[in-house]
This record gives structure tokens, C-alpha cells and sequence, in this order.
């Protein structure tokens, strides 16, 4: 069992029944999913950019990323519906734990001018969104071979009802949220 789902379980769990006054434990939320989405827009015109993008996403996360096709065909951007513009990855379970663990103690640490990150990516359903800049604050990456520097947007789904209870959940895990 990973390190954050065992601290999830033994100190997390009872302080939010305690907080939110729970009547079950199973009313506790907890991180369903994360999602790691990379917008790759260059693909049109060169598809190998894809496949370096997809092998970063892949040393990223440690599991293999699913391509997306654009749904419709846009003149003005030279893209044709069913073209590959992107890659995503969906975390669950031991990998989504591990991937967070590295997210909230490694990399976003090493983001340059960090000072946490914003209170207000919260959808109001108890989901953070989160935007990197670029794909370098991963250890996994090796600067020397990186062609193009890449964003990607890390989409943390919560069972939690109220954005309250998700940054609640969150900040326990060790989220460095602006103060």
C-alpha cells in the first residue's frame, strides 16, 4: 500500500469525520481519479511531436497515454476530424496515489517562483484542475531530450460534495495551497 493511501486511512479519514461530522466512514470523500491531459496542438502539421509527447506523458504517469482525436473539422487551424491532437491519461487506484505523491513533494516544489497553487480551480462539485506550464518539473524528464517544452492540465476528481470538503481533503494530503 502506497504511503499516501495508508496516511489516508489512519489520520486523514478520522480527522474529516471529525471536521464534517460524518455519520459513516463511507461518507468521507476521497480521490477518485486524476486525469492528465496534454493539448497537443503542433500534431497537425507533425506527428512525431505526438508521439514524443506521448512518451512523456507515458515516463510521466508510468502508464500508457490514450490519444485524443479532434470531434469536429476546423478550416482556420488545418484540422480534420479524427486527426490526433492530444494525449490523456486516466490515474486510478496505487498509480494515482504514487503520481500525486510525486505531484505535491517533487514537482511542484521544483516550479520556479512557486508559491503554492491557487484556491480557485474548484469546480463547485469538489474537483481541482490544475495547469503545468511545462513538463520539465518532472523528475522523469530529461532536459537534454526534450524538443519543445509542454503544458498539460491535471484534473484531481474527488467523491467530496462541496468545495469546502474537497480543499479540505486536499490540503490534508499535502496540497501546498496559496495562504
Amino acid at each position: 500500500m502506497t504511503r499516501l493511501k495508508e496516511k489516508f486511512l489512519n489520520e486523514i479519514t478520522p480527522e474529516m469525520m471529525k471536521k464534517f461530522e460524518y455519520s459513516s466512514i463511507m461518507e468521507v470523500p476521497k480521490i477518485e481519479k486524476i486525469v492528465v491531459n496534454m493539448g497537443i496542438g503542433d500534431a497537425v502539421q507533425n506527428s512525431k511531436v505526438l508521439d514524443s509527447a506521448v512518451e512523456e506523458l507515458q515516463a510521466i504517469t508510468g502508464q500508457k497515454p490514450m490519444v485524443t482525436k479532434a470531434k469536429k473539422s476546423i478550416a482556420t487551424f488545418r484540422l480534420r476530424e479524427g486527426m490526433p491532437i492530444g494525449a490523456k491519461v486516466t490515474l486510478r487506484g496505487e498509480r494515482m496515489y504514487e503520481f500525486f505523491d510525486k505531484l505535491v513533494n517533487v514537482s511542484l516544489p521544483r516550479v520556479r517562483d512557486f508559491r503554492g497553487i491557487s484556491n480557485k480551480a474548484f469546480d463547485g462539485r469538489g474537483n481541482y484542475t490544475l495547469g503545468v506550464k511545462e513538463q520539465l518539473i518532472f523528475p522523469e524528464i530529461d532536459y537534454d531530450k526534450v524538443s519543445k517544452t509542454r503544458g498539460m492540465d491535471i484534473v484531481i476528481v474527488t467523491t467530496a460534495n462541496t468545495d469546502e470538503e474537497a480543499r479540505e481533503l486536499l490540503t490534508q494530503f499535502g496540497m501546498p495551497f496559496q495562504k
